[in-house]
């Protein structure tokens, strides 16, 4: 850690470690102007049903239940496709410009190339997400004020 350079990677190592082996989501630093936040996010996996099934469903597993390789095979499936919108960052997501503003976009929406879909911020600046083509918003996998990892689903515009 250089004077010009205050990132401390051993911090950030060390933090991480203390994440895996808690039950915590979520840990923050703070000394002088130096603030370092180390998230993790669980997901779970989605059961989909054929709206035709013969037979009734089984009911969804609990969070728990869900096989973290399932879940982590459904986000790689969710990634590749070609209208995923990916987090550039690590950081927090925000779907709406202020607490009591309407999101930027729902469910449905149609947006133009290049308009406003969502806000993360990282490092206490505000990044802007913006539409990489035009199309219709056809799912939204984060909660508003949710942390996002680097390359994480945000939405898919089809």
């Amino acid at each position: 850690m250089s004077k010009h350079d205050p990132f401390d990677p051993d911090l950030v190592r060390q933090l991480a470690t203390l994440i895996a082996e808690t039950d915590l989501t979520e840990i923050e630093v703070e000394k002088g102007d130096l603030r370092i936040r180390v998230a993790r996010t669980l997901t779970a996996a989605t059961v989909h049903v054929p709206v035709a099934a013969p037979a009734p469903a089984a009911p969804p597993l609990p969070a728990a239940a869900v096989p973290v390789a399932a879940a982590e095979s459904d986000a790689k499936a969710l990634a590749a496709h070609p209208g995923a919108v990916l987090s550039p960052m690590v950081g927090t997501a925000y779907r709406r410009p202020s607490p009591d503003a309407k999101p930027f976009v729902e469910v449905g929406s149609r947006v133009e190339s290049g308009a406003r879909l969502l806000l993360v911020e990282a490092m206490k600046t505000f990044n802007d997400i913006v539409a990489p083509r035009a199309g219709t918003v056809t799912a939204i996998f984060i909660e508003d004020g949710q942390p996002v990892e680097f390359g994480e689903p945000l939405l898919l515009i089809e």
